[in-house]
């Protein structure tokens, strides 16, 4: 398929411009005009680029791109390795970071949500990215900290309110890098609150709000979204995509 109809379409499906983020989200680095064969990951590394070489891929979609706000005006080191490696195969690569995050079907969040089986009925927060439900029942924490273990593969460091049999029913939850969520997830009436990294700030607010914060790691709760929306284009145009978890433990 045409690459600037992919960029385009992918633009719109996830309302990219009206989400102010971190980096440039779309097409990051222009490779060649057609793509039949897409690769999809968390993240931009050198692996991956080098494994979308090895599959001959005509493009990577990743929710961690290549290009960061802040990054040095200079292009030295593991990013221009990675550039000179994906320029040199002329390899396209797509980023979308906090609008992957928020579409409210192939999103991150909503992705997490559907994988845990937590019913996402609002959505808060300056941004829009935390979701929060209702459980059915109350449930003990140390069951919902086993059942996101097991679903992700991944150890949960539980803070805030830790003891094991206190019983949850509000939950909420916003992926990757977003303990300073805690608080507003405490202030909308949530019992726990699960993101992807923990802060020291962000223990202690859990503490004093009594709210049970959980870390699932950044890596393991935003490999849904990257998938998802790998799976819609291919059902959509009809063209091979592949997924690889290149798994890093954080």
């Amino acid at each position: 398929m045409d690459r600037n109809l992919l960029e385009h379409d992918l633009r719109e499906l996830l309302d990219q411009a009206r989400m102010s983020d971190y980096c440039p989200n779309g097409l990051q680095l222009e490779g060649r005009p057609r793509i039949q064969r897409l690769l999809t990951g968390v993240t931009a590394s050198k692996a991956l680029i080098e494994l979308a070489i090895e599959l001959n891929a005509d493009a990577i979609l990743v929710h961690h791109g290549l290009m960061w706000k802040g990054d040095p005006q200079v292009v030295t080191g593991f990013r221009k390795e990675r550039l000179q490696l994906a320029l040199a195969h002329d390899l396209n690569v797509f980023a979308y970071h906090l609008p992957l995050d928020k579409h409210p079907e192939l999103g991150n969040n909503a992705q997490l949500g559907k994988m845990l089986g937590w019913p996402s009925t609002r959505v808060v927060g300056d941004k829009g990215l935390i979701h929060m439900g209702e459980l059915p029942a109350a449930v003990p924490l140390q069951q919902l900290v086993d059942k996101v273990g097991s679903v992700l593969g991944h150890r949960v460091c539980v803070e805030g309110a830790d003891d094991p049999h206190r019983l949850i029913r509000t939950v909420a939850w916003c992926t990757g890098g977003a303990p300073g969520y805690v608080e507003d997830s405490a202030l909308q009436g949530a019992d726990l609150y699960l993101t992807g990294e923990l802060s020291e700030p962000a223990v202690h607010v859990a503490r004093e709000c009594n709210v049970s914060l959980l870390g699932a790691g950044h890596h393991a709760t935003e490999r849904c979204g990257v998938k998802a929306l790998g799976e819609w284009i291919a059902q959509r145009y009809g063209i091979e995509v592949t997924f690889r978890d290149l798994f890093v433990a954080v």
